[in-house]
C-alpha cells in the first residue's frame, strides 16, 4: 500500500526545484515526488510504494543543497 510524507520547505522557485527533483528521484527512483510551490509551506510530497519514506534521507537531501525540509504533522 503506498504511503505518503508531506515536507515544508523553502525552496524558492520552479528551478530550483527542477534541479532537486532530479537528485531526488536519482536517489529514490520507485517514489513518486513532487514540489506544491503555490502552497504557503512550498510542499514537498513524496509517496512511496511499499513503506513509509526516508524522511530524514529526504529532508538531509535537501539540507545538504542549502534547504530547509521538514515533514509537515498529520
Amino acid at each position: 500500500m503506498p504511503e505518503v510524507e508531506v515536507f515544508r520547505t523553502n525552496v524558492p522557485n520552479r528551478r530550483t526545484a527542477a534541479d532537486l527533483l532530479r537528485c531526488l528521484r536519482a536517489r529514490f527512483p520507485a517514489w513518486r515526488i513532487t514540489f506544491d510551490l503555490s502552497d504557503c509551506d512550498r510542499v514537498l510530497r513524496v509517496e512511496t510504494p511499499h513503506g513509509p519514506p526516508d524522511s530524514p534521507a529526504v529532508a538531509a537531501l535537501l539540507h545538504t543543497r542549502g534547504y530547509a525540509c521538514a515533514p509537515l504533522p498529520d
